[in-house]
């Protein structure tokens, strides 16, 4: 089970008291271990308001299921892979099935909070830069999934089973979410963070150890497809989405660096 939203915060806040009160101290560890904690704080808010949000929505529930079938007719339309097809693939193998059941629930957000820590302490600047990114596509995933979406594993009549259901392996069963928090299919944050965590490394280093985040993200879009817990349209919004937070800080940066090139001219002239 992942951590609840309500300790998440407990800790966040908990961690502002170092992470402000020895930022000033002349002794680098310290001052490394204070920024440590100032973005702990903030990661941990962050997904505490990810795990709070997935229980809202703007919208009535009725329209779930009509909305989930009209991205299945997109896709069609669109000649996207058949996820139900995928599933024929995997469902003969029970091993299998159970690893991406498994992958889905458990490996999603610790992946990324390892690549955080790790970032943190290569590259500061470009950790800074993901870490945004991640905090931007977030948020703008949060905001569409307040209009609540049926998961595939939920419109059997086409065909699509629900994995983890079929194993025990439910992670909404164990987090006792209610029906709006099972409804968040569109966008899929797992494979935005997926992407960040895979483009991140592979920007940070270029040890062989970097093919570890493109395999991650590829298995990520594999299962949770597999698992009919999204449409591959899911992943593809998701995808845009940290695509246009990465791109719109690369124009911010370049605004600022513009303003400083002519802040030095004019001050020379």
């Amino acid at each position: 089970m992942w951590l609840p939203w309500k300790p998440a915060v407990l800790i966040a806040i908990v961690c502002l008291v170092p992470g402000f009160g020895w930022r000033q101290n002349r002794t680098s560890r310290l001052r490394t271990a204070a920024a440590m904690a100032r973005e702990t704080a903030l990661v941990l808010s962050l997904y505490a308001i990810w795990q709070l949000a997935g229980s809202l929505s703007v919208m009535h529930l009725d329209g779930a299921e009509a909305r989930g079938r009209r991205i299945v007719d997109l896709q069609h339309a669109l000649y996207l892979p058949s996820e139900v097809a995928l599933q024929r693939l995997v469902l003969p193998h029970p091993l299998w099935v159970q690893f991406c059941n498994g992958y889905y629930a458990i490996v999603h957000a610790p992946a990324l909070v390892v690549f955080l820590i790790w970032a943190f302490l290569k590259d500061r600047s470009t950790y800074a830069r993901w870490r945004t990114t991640m905090a931007l596509s977030t948020a703008a995933c949060l905001a569409i999934q307040l209009i609540p979406v049926a998961p595939p594993r939920m419109l059997t009549d086409l065909g699509f089973v629900d994995t983890a259901a079929l194993y025990k392996q439910s992670v909404y069963a164990a987090l006792g979410r209610g029906m709006a928090g099972q409804l968040a299919a569109m966008p899929s944050v797992h494979v935005g963070w997926a992407l960040i965590v895979a483009f991140g490394i592979w920007q940070i280093t270029d040890s062989p150890w970097r093919w570890l985040g493109v395999a991650h993200a590829v298995v990520t879009i594999v299962v949770v497809s597999a698992t009919a817990n999204h449409y591959w349209m899911d992943g593809i919004v998701a995808a845009l989405l940290v695509a246009l937070a990465a791109g719109f800080q690369l124009v911010v940066r370049a605004r600022l660096t513009g303003q400083r090139v002519r802040r030095s001219l004019d001050v020379r002239t």
